[in-house]
């Protein structure tokens, strides 16, 4: 289920600067549904012109997953979120490191599942809900899965400098960066950023795919 919920949040956020005419610019200026709703659709069909050739060399679509996805999270933010009081003490320079590595596990294991994606009806954007503000503003999307059923996926967004930056996303109640903080945190406690970071990238600390 996890994995259905990262390949959503890859089409939504991946297809950005491809299917809008000024790429992050043009993004800059628009709301957190109307990013959704435009690029819901759009990477559907980047995505089905290079299906074969995705296929073949899964290697060329997390690339461009990667050139479109970085600029539009909150990176390092998220990173902070995941670790949590430990990344009181930690550098900027740590905090980067720690980042990319979680951005370049999420990017290895996930961009392939968009492959799984054929339909812009596979996905509903639903109305705002609640109270959103600069801080928090919450995209509700549901999902539609292979077994006829849907899973709820809502995209957490907030207003920086630079435009709005998604980082979390929750589906059916579990969120990416519980999930991960409560796996990680304690890594990091008994064995510091520097070799959980490096672990990450060795792959020899594998993240579980629940809370």
């Amino acid at each position: 289920m996890i994995k259905h919920l990262f390949s959503a949040l890859f089409l939504i956020l991946s297809g950005l600067s491809l299917s809008l005419p000024f790429g992050l610019a043009a993004s800059e200026s628009k709301d957190p549904v109307s990013i959704v709703k435009e690029t819901a659709t759009n990477i559907l069909h980047s995505l089905n012109a290079n299906r074969a050739a995705y296929t073949a060399d899964p290697e060329q679509l997390r690339v461009v997953v990667r050139k479109d996805l970085l600029p539009l999270l909150d990176q390092d933010y998220t990173a902070r979120l995941i670790l949590g009081k430990a990344s009181r003490a930690a550098t900027a320079e740590q905090i980067t490191a720690f980042s990319e590595a979680m951005v370049t596990v999420l990017i290895n294991r996930y961009s392939d599942g968009l492959l799984s994606f054929h339909s812009s009806d596979q996905m509903e954007v639903l109305p705002l809900k609640g109270d959103n503000t600069d801080k928090v503003t919450r995209v509700r999307t549901r999902i539609k899965l292979d077994n006829g059923g849907f899973a709820p996926v809502d995209y957490a967004f907030r207003k920086t400098a630079d435009g709005w930056k998604a980082f979390d996303v929750t589906v059916e109640g579990i969120s990416y960066v519980i999930t991960f903080r409560n796996q990680i945190g304690p890594r990091v406690e008994a064995d510091g950023i520097d070799k959980v970071t490096a672990d990450i990238l060795a792959g020899t600390l594998v993240i579980k795919d629940e809370a």
